[in-house]
């Protein structure tokens, strides 16, 4: 039996690190090939830089207009985390509160809705909102926030949903027989309960929205409104790939939504399983 144990564990070791090996093998290529010219990159993409120069982040930070771009990526994740966060949290309480039998339709439409591709709703979107009520020009930017609301909220009021149900009745009665009104409930009493099933949304939403390139190209077609995974395709040519300020565009794009990742990961892991099983 001890025997078994020990190859058990050493075998979930050894799985382990290989999984960790093919995760952070892909960034460790990022990292060394962003000091690369093209020619390096193409003939030893494996191999150490010659030179650890920053001259590609510079230009990149120039070609890109980084702080124009950064601030537009910025604004519209936390916009649009902000509100799917509040919005799907007040939808899941009503559904959890108010159980009739068009709440629970609602909510068996939306968990079904998850498993639409984008892809279905790409043409039909773009055509109504660009070509029919000519929004995508006139607003790109605040219609863009408006399709990541509707487009992350059957998720985030999933996750909710699950979490609510655990909550006692008897606060919420106890909060009413004070004087708190349902609104005063929901926002005094219940939403600081929902605090780390809400985080674990908000960094959900902003992984998505932050890296997201397809929909944000569709909509914002000025680059004075371009997101950073946008603003990288002007490195992109129609014949040929500028790689040595495109992977540094890459790394600078990823690095502050990994950092973010990386510190809040154990919130995301706890308050998945949470809403998942409560």
């Amino acid at each position: 039996m001890k025997v078994q144990r020990i190859v058990s564990s050493t075998l979930i070791y050894l799985i382990s690190i290989i999984a960790l090996v093919g995760f952070i093998f892909p960034f460790v290529l990022l990292i060394i090939n962003s000091f690369k010219d093209n020619g390096e990159i193409l003939t030893s993409p494996f191999a150490l830089p010659s030179s650890w120069s920053f001259d590609q982040f510079v230009e990149v930070i120039v070609a890109m207009n980084f702080m124009v771009t950064f601030k537009n990526t910025f604004l519209i994740t936390s916009i649009s985390t902000l509100l799917i966060v509040i919005f799907s949290a007040m939808a899941a309480y009503h559904m959890v509160r108010k159980p009739t039998k068009y709440n629970k339709l609602f909510f068996t439409i939306l968990v079904a809705s998850m498993v639409i591709p984008f892809q279905t709703l790409m043409i039909p979107l773009i055509y109504i909102y660009g070509a029919k009520l000519q929004l995508i020009d006139a607003i790109p930017i605040p219609l863009l926030i408006f399709f990541y609301i509707g487009f992350g909220s059957a998720l985030s009021i999933f996750i909710f949903h699950g979490f609510i149900k655990s909550i006692p009745v008897e606060i919420e009665e106890a909060a009413r027989i004070d004087g708190c009104n349902t609104i005063q409930t929901f926002f005094i009493i219940v939403f600081p309960m929902l605090r780390p099933i809400a985080v674990t949304v908000a960094i959900l939403n902003v992984l998505w929205i932050w890296n997201d390139y397809l929909l944000p190209s569709l909509v914002l077609n000025n680059e004075a409104v371009y997101t950073m995974p946008v603003m990288m395709k002007v490195f992109n040519g129609t014949y040929m790939n500028n790689w040595e300020l495109l992977i540094p565009a890459i790394l600078l794009t990823v690095l502050p939504i990994l950092i973010l990742y990386m510190i809040s990961q154990r919130s995301v892991i706890n308050g998945v399983m949470q809403g998942s099983i409560k």
